[in-house]
């Protein structure tokens, strides 16, 4: 297989609400295959959309310590409870900050066969849930942090989500 090109943030693309998948063809298949190896390139991290690899689709892999997870389609049903948490991006390396969240969430999707099948998750996998379907929306990690404050990943330090916007405006 091969590995895809993360989109840095400020890319246009990450803006953007992504297409529903009519059918499952072998470019899914392949697409699907490829973004898992990128997720598992960048040392397993959570998740992976299909927009932060350049394609407008409503595709996510993701692995949340138990394995590899494939949603098609993928639709939030259900929410309850709150809870608040580190987040990072691939699409915007380096820096965490704190985002509120459901704390369960049901999932409606599909998997690589077309099947229907719904997924339960809770605490980390419920926040990875939430945040690789906004990603299909368009919407990013720094669009919910509190505060206005990222943390760097090695240093700790806080530093002004804006400031960091800026910067990375200026780089892409």
């Amino acid at each position: 297989m091969s590995q895809k090109k993360i989109l840095p943030f400020g890319d246009p693309i990450l803006r953007k609400k992504s297409k529903p998948v009519d059918e499952i063809t072998p470019k899914i298949i392949k697409l699907l295959d490829n973004m898992a190896d990128t997720l598992y390139a960048d040392d397993g991290r959570a998740g992976l959309a299909a927009p932060q690899v350049g394609i407008l689709r409503r595709i996510i892999v993701m692995d949340c310590g138990e394995g590899l997870i494939e949603l098609i389609n993928p639709e939030i049903i259900k929410t309850s409870g709150e809870q608040a948490g580190p987040e990072a991006c691939l699409s915007f390396p380096g820096y965490t900050g704190i985002v509120k969240r459901a704390n369960h969430v049901v999932v409606k999707s599909m998997n690589r066969q077309g099947e229907t099948f719904f997924l339960e998750g809770r605490g980390f996998l419920a926040r990875c849930l939430q945040h690789e379907i906004d990603h299909l929306n368009g919407v990013l990690f720094i669009d919910h942090v509190q505060g206005n404050v990222l943390y760097h990943e090695k240093t700790r330090e806080k530093v002004d989500l804006f400031d960091v916007i800026r910067l990375s405006n200026q780089h892409a």
